[in-house]
Formats: C-alpha cells, structure tokens, sequence
C-alpha cells in the first residue's frame, strides 16, 4: 500500500505497551514506510560493547535514560545514514522522544532538514495487563523479533521461528525494573503529549491487544496521509 504523502509518524506508548509489534505490522502494510528504533539502536550498540552501549547497558539495568543529548545524536546520525532525514523521506519513530525536551531538541534537528514529525499515535494501553504479561515477553537479539509465551509464543519453546536460535530474556523485562519505566513514563509522558497536541498531530489510539490497536492506527494513517 503506498501514500499519496510524506508520512512521518512518532509512535509513543508506555514500555510493553506493544510499540515494537505495531511498527512490525505497519511497515507490512506501508511498504515505503522506513522504522527507527531507539531501543533497537542502543541494544545493537549494547551487543558491539561501544561507549554509547556499555553507557547504556548500565541505565538501562537501573531502569534510567541515556541523555537526551546523545540520544538526539544518535537518532540524527542513523536517519542520516539511511537518507531519511528529508523531506522526501518516510519514517516512524519509535521510543524517542521521550520528553518535552527531547522532542523540543529533535524538532530542531528535523525542521532544518525539512523532515518534521507530522503524525504521533500514543498507545493507550492498561498498565496493569503490561506488568503481567512482561515477564512472559522473550526476545530475538539478533532481529529484534519479540514473543509473548502467552498469547505470541514460539512454534518451538524459546526459540526464534524463522532462525531457530535460542530466545533471551531482557535484563530490563522483569516487574522491578519495569515497574520504574513505567513510573518514569508516566512522570515525563504529560509535558510530551502536551507538546504535540498543541501541534495538533497528536492521536492517542486505545485497545488491549495489538489486534484492537493495529486496524485503527492503519485506519488513521489512511485518513490523512492517502491523497494529496
């Protein structure tokens, strides 16, 4: 399915609040649209034991944020790399930014190079279920792939479908550390949300299973980006 515009989309949400599936699923059906993962930025960087991921691999144990300044490099160094950082180009963004600040700091970065965000979708999704179903969340390092032993389980118990290697559990994906993202979440998410609803490009999009979600994002997306 190609757009008729430039889509530039900011996909936000609590952590496991499924940011990862619905990028998976909208690049699917929005073959021209090109994913930016954050989280899949700094575990990459993680793997590769650079000073940016073994900086990274700390905070995140501890339940932090890298700083914002880094991050906004980073985020403009990899949409550089890949030719995404004009207006030509489409794009979603996922897991940063995460604060006014950020968005403030990354709004300048893009608005010189004529690539401003022109869609943001914040999932809304029941924290409590998030809690309960993060400890059954198993990972693919490799491909970022992610399974649910709940309700996206594996064909063969913990390992990937398309590789066969062994799943990993994060170091993050326990009740604890998850606990205080969503704590820090929660504290930062207002000025954000408010800082793109007075852009008027914010649309918080509700549902308890990726199932719910994905038709109306897709739906949204087709509403304001499918002609001219």
């Amino acid at each position: 399915m190609v757009l008729a515009r430039q889509l530039r989309l900011l996909l936000l949400g609590a952590p496991g609040a499924g940011k990862g599936t619905q990028t998976s699923r909208l690049v699917k059906a929005f073959p021209t649209l090109n994913a930016l993962s954050s989280g899949d930025i700094l575990r990459a960087e993680v793997a590769r034991g650079t000073p940016l991921g073994l900086q990274a691999s700390k905070l995140i144990e501890e339940g932090k944020l890298v700083p914002d300044d880094t991050m906004v490099g980073v985020i403009k160094n990899h949409l550089l790399a890949n030719d995404w950082l004009n207006g030509d180009a489409l794009w979603l963004l996922d897991g940063f930014p995460r604060t006014g600040n950020q968005a403030r700091d990354l709004d300048k970065v893009l608005k010189e190079n004529r690539a401003d965000i022109n869609l943001v979708v914040e999932l809304e999704v029941d924290q409590k279920s998030i809690l309960e179903r993060v400890e059954a969340r198993w990972i693919h390092p490799a491909s970022g792939r992610v399974y649910n032993l709940d309700y996206n389980p594996p064909k063969e118990p913990y390992k990937d479908d398309e590789t066969g290697e062994k799943l990993e559990k994060r170091k993050d994906d326990t009740k604890e550390v998850f606990g205080k993202r969503l704590d820090k979440y929660n504290e930062e998410i207002l000025t954000l949300r408010e800082y793109y609803q007075k852009k008027g490009i914010w649309h918080g999009v509700a549902g308890e299973t990726s199932d719910i979600i994905f038709p109306k994002i897709k739906d949204l997306i087709l509403k304001k980006f499918d002609r001219p």
